[in-house]
């Protein structure tokens, strides 16, 4: 899985950034921050503090006074619009670690109006959209060989765009136990083992996939709503292995074997998935993954995506991503772009533009464009509960039956 992305744009802005951009999600939403997530001894890229003593002041002695609780009285909203130190608290957790085991998980509750053609598909209603638990012992292979693995559990209406819905026969997480009716269902999005030697650690099992900017898991995105590029043109999941080789700090290397797309423990393709990232400097980071052959039983081709993220500023950051997918069934290539400001611990700004082109059956070769314009804020209430609400328009050229609309949505997702 893909390193939880604005922890990424963090580490990036202050120079900690050691060239792997793909980990395990954890169950924590981080906001771009240089001073609290980074280990900087001095600010970076010009990071100045956002507020003087007096405001500073102002806010702890608010914390001091009533806690951060749920972030109200001195440590409220408005407060936190002005000040850097914003009275998070520490984050609490359900089961915590045990011999090296962590396990918890998280609530993302969720409205919109009018449906996406992706994810978001029941409007109108306040839904649960992912119940997610997860249990991992990660692996630290610096001092010899260590193994490891995780187990993903999700209940809701991510559940069903979640499973491994690219099996051929129903098996794994989509046999009669595992489906529900309506928009809600069951998955277990990963089930691997994992073990390492030194620079190089391998992943076998039932894994994420490494390409793309945005992932499944709510606490891995800025923004509710997905692009269409990331639900139309990439793998959720695959099943096979793969291996990671840090060369060096600026260097990563991936490379594996999997059994097509979206598959749980069947045979539905044979692909390769690999890619490298690279650090080339301070602010700016460039991955290229790809993924090649067969993707089940009917489709064969080839489908890579490029992200660059770049440091605008401590606190501005730029993110860069375009898809190509060719195969013997369509065809399409996608364009995001994400600028993220962050005011300070607690409250980030972020607006997307996607341009997503498609060709659904080359054998028709009718071509169609979607295009997407999102604008929203992470307000982080607490360590553990964040809200984002956002704005999107969507309008399309040539789609029949899809009609151009503005999309309103709030969710909150809780850890635990």
């Amino acid at each position: 899985m893909k390193l939880s992305k604005l922890a990424l744009i963090a580490a990036i802005a202050c120079g900690t950034y050691a060239g792997n951009v793909f980990a395990d999600q954890t169950n924590d939403i981080q906001l771009v921050s240089c001073e609290s997530n980074c280990d900087c001894d001095e600010p970076a890229c010009g990071c100045e503090p956002v507020c003087d003593d007096a405001c500073d002041a102002g806010c702890d002695s608010g914390c001091d006074s009533a806690g951060c609780g749920l972030g109200l009285g001195d440590c409220g909203l408005m407060s936190r619009l002005g000040c850097g130190d914003c009275c998070l608290g520490d984050p609490y957790t359900l089961f915590g670690e045990c011999r090296g085991i962590t396990a918890g998980g998280w609530l993302q509750l969720g409205y919109f109006t009018n449906p996406t053609a992706n994810f978001n598909t029941l409007s109108d209603n306040v839904q649960l959209q992912q119940g997610w638990l997860f249990a991992e012992k990660a692996i630290d292979a610096s001092c010899g060989f260590d193994i490891g693995g995780r187990v993903d559990y999700v209940y809701g209406t991510d559940g069903p765009d979640t499973n491994s819905f690219g099996n051929p026969v129903p098996g794994y997480d989509t046999n009669s136990g595992w489906t529900r009716g309506g928009q809600y269902g069951n998955a277990m999005p990963q089930l691997y083992l994992e073990a390492g030697y030194g620079d190089l650690s391998v992943k076998v099992g039932h894994f994420y996939t490494i390409i793309g900017w945005e992932v499944v898991q709510a606490t891995g995105n800025f923004f509710y709503s997905h692009a269409n590029t990331m639900y139309n043109s990439e793998p959720f999941t695959h099943t096979g292995a793969l291996a990671t080789y840090n060369l060096n700090d600026d260097v990563t290397l991936y490379g594996g074997y999997v059994e097509g797309w979206d598959s749980g423990f069947q045979d539905n393709g044979d692909a390769f998935l690999g890619g490298v990232s690279l650090t080339l400097t301070d602010r700016l980071a460039v991955t290229y993954a790809s993924t090649g052959g067969r993707f089940s039983l009917t489709e064969e081709g080839y489908m890579h995506s490029i992200v660059a993220d770049y440091a605008l500023s401590c606190d501005v950051q730029y993110i860069f991503q375009s898809d190509l997918l060719d195969t013997n069934e369509r065809e399409s290539i996608g364009v995001n772009q994400y600028l993220i400001k962050t005011i300070n611990d607690c409250l980030a700004i972020g607006t997307r533009f996607e341009w997503y082109q498609t060709t659904p059956d080359v054998t028709v070769g009718d071509t169609f464009d979607t295009f997407n314009l999102t604008a929203g804020f992470n307000y982080r209430q607490t360590a553990n509960l964040t809200w984002r609400p956002e704005l999107r328009y969507d309008w399309y050229d040539g789609w029949q039956g899809l009609d151009d609309s503005f999309k309103f949505a709030v969710d909150a997702v809780m850890t635990f």
